[in-house]
């Protein structure tokens, strides 16, 4: 397995003044940047990089000498970053600099498309050979697939250190995981935001997201809301621990409680979302998820739970109650195939992923409609690790085949902004945020059957 970190660069001038980046090298790090690079350096340094790489542009290249520097104080050692031209930010030529207000104004048909069609948004460049299109999305992505080509062969069982910004960060997750350039906008990466990505091999081989731009080491316990934010934010949890999760047998459709680990995990949860704001909250019927809820909602007393039954884990059939062996023995192959191609199998006398998708994404629709009509901001929904991986599919509009991209920890937390209410794309903001469970930046929740 080779571990990728990816991270964008601390706050720069060009960010505070909202401007376009794109490829200026004119802006540079702000003192809040350069304090959010120490901090970012801090909480990588019990990680050992074998090589890091980042943009060649200054606010990346800074961002990268300053983690280097506290990798070398906290951990006695790091890699050199090397820059890399395949990390530089997306080219909008006719828009740098700019404000993203005057865009708005100046460009207002290319803006919208850039918002919401944003592989079909296109730019006309006139040089000494007349006028060509480009593509500033579709490029991006060609950039990313170049640089993964080029990369991973060379790291093969590695861990490295990827230091780039906004857009090629979001091109980089995307060529991994197969989400298609008309969903640019539906995953975000905040400054000194961390990104791990597991993959098996090479571009194409099986890749897990283990987590998307946690940014709890900068002070900021969930990434800010988009200053255009009309819609609503849901907060994703898995349930806490069972002792079946620890014993790795498949629990489905069997009611089995929290033991005392998951307890403490769901109180840890609590703890870390105590100070947002939360309007309403729904739970899977189960006791697991059940109780996990009510645990967080120790903190907001005057929120109800709702109980939305489609939301109620995989139903395993004839696999409950067993450990992973004791399967194999019994439905010999199948275990094989329900980890390579998950959306093909019908779980004897259970569920398939299909009819999972088409209850747990009814109850998610349900539960924004009802959010946004009732102008809640904030929604905390908890369920469980297949349920989610689910969602997570249908908020990337991911087909199923995509079920094991994601990783799911007990107690972790996700956040998913309707930034535009239902008619929008929603935005997975941060997938699978661990920190508050005491593991650092990487998940150390036990990964346990469904």
């Amino acid at each position: 397995m080779t571990r990728v970190i990816i991270v964008r660069h601390g706050q720069s001038g060009y960010n505070t003044e909202r401007r376009i980046q794109g490829r200026t090298d004119a802006s540079k790090l702000t003192e809040k940047g350069r304090n959010q690079a120490t901090k970012l350096g801090k909480a990588l340094s019990n990680i050992l990089f074998n090589a890091i790489y980042s943009s060649p542009l200054q606010r990346a290249k800074h961002t990268a000498d300053i983690i280097h520097s506290e990798l070398a104080i906290h951990a006695g050692q790091s890699a050199i970053p090397q820059a890399s031209d395949h990390l530089l930010e997306i080219d909008l030529p006719l828009w740098e600099a700019m404000l993203s207000a005057d865009v708005k104004q100046k460009f207002a048909e290319d803006y919208r498309t850039w918002h919401e069609r944003p592989h079909e948004m296109r730019m006309l460049l006139k040089d000494a050979e007349g006028t060509k299109e480009h593509f500033p999305v579709l490029a991006l992505y060609k950039q990313a697939q170049q640089f993964w080509q080029e990369i991973l062969p060379r790291h093969q069982g590695e861990t490295i250190l990827i230091v780039g910004h906004n857009g090629i960060n979001r091109a980089l997750i995307s060529t991994a995981l197969n989400i298609p350039p008309s969903r640019y906008h539906s995953i975000q990466q905040s400054n000194c935001g961390i990104t791990v990505l597991n993959l098996s091999g090479g571009l194409g081989e099986p890749v897990q997201l283990e987590s998307l731009n946690q940014t709890q080491h900068t002070g900021e316990t969930l990434p800010s809301l988009r200053p255009d934010h009309q819609g609503v934010r849901l907060l994703l949890v898995r349930h806490g621990e069972t002792e079946w999760n620890r014993q790795t047998r498949f629990q489905g459709q069997i009611d089995v409680p929290l033991n005392d680990n998951g307890r403490q995990q769901s109180q840890k949860t609590g703890e870390f979302l105590q100070e947002i704001a939360i309007d309403f909250a729904v739970s899977s019927p189960m006791l697991r998820p059940k109780e996990t809820a009510e645990i967080i909602l120790k903190h907001h007393p005057s929120v109800g739970l709702e109980l939305q039954d489609g939301l109620r884990e995989i139903g395993h059939g004839l696999w409950e109650g067993r450990l992973e062996t004791e399967i194999e023995q019994e439905f010999p192959g199948e275990l094989h195939r329900w980890r390579t191609v998950p959306a093909e199998v019908q779980m004897p006398e259970g569920e398939n992923l299909q009819q999972v998708w088409e209850r747990s994404v009814a109850a998610w629709q349900s539960i924004v409609e009802v959010a946004l009509t009732k102008q809640f901001k904030t929604v905390l929904v908890v369920a469980h690790d297949a349920t989610n991986k689910t969602l997570l599919c249908h908020i990337l509009g991911l087909p199923l085949e995509n079920f094991w991209n994601f990783r799911q920890g007990n107690g972790a937390v996700s956040v998913i902004d309707y930034p535009s209410g239902l008619n929008g794309l929603p935005v997975l903001q941060a997938m699978n945020i661990t920190t508050h469970l005491g593991g650092g930046v990487l998940d150390k929740t036990a990964a346990g059957a469904l």
